[in-house]
């Protein structure tokens, strides 16, 4: 199947205006506009991750000029972190609104991050990892 030489973009592709890492949060503000309930968006991160993030800093977006930070979340409603977004990365998302505010849900999976979680739990502190020999 030949590419086509000629696409129309979809009218729901959304592309970010800038990411920052504010407050212990990487802020994506996309363009000023209304996001409808229950619709969706494919939003590109078209901006670096800022070096400063850490991995583990919840992603919020920003609508325009607006202060309101409404959470990205995955498919599972877990808040996505840094370590989870990718720069020049399209993004499936829908949207959905409360009485008060709403989130960002993504429709597939985030990038791999780095898991540290224990095995078990069983009620005593775990173990503090080995220090590094000299």
């Amino acid at each position: 199947m030949a590419c086509k030489s000629v696409c129309q973009l979809c009218n729901r592709l959304v592309i970010s205006q800038s990411v920052t890492f504010t407050g212990g949060n990487v802020v994506i503000n996309l363009p000023a506009g209304s996001y409808n309930n229950g619709q969706k968006y494919c939003i590109v991160v078209a901006q670096a991750i800022p070096d400063t993030a850490t991995i583990n800093a919840p992603v919020v977006i920003t609508i325009g000029t607006g202060t309101e930070l409404y959470p990205l979340t995955n498919r599972c409603c877990a808040q996505v972190t840094a370590c989870g977004i990718r720069t020049r990365t399209r993004y499936s998302t829908v949207v959905s609104t409360s009485g008060t505010g709403g989130t960002f849900k993504l429709l597939g999976n985030t990038c791999p991050c780095p898991n540290n979680n224990l095995t078990a739990i069983n009620g005593t502190a775990p173990a503090a990892p080995a220090a590094p020999t000299t």
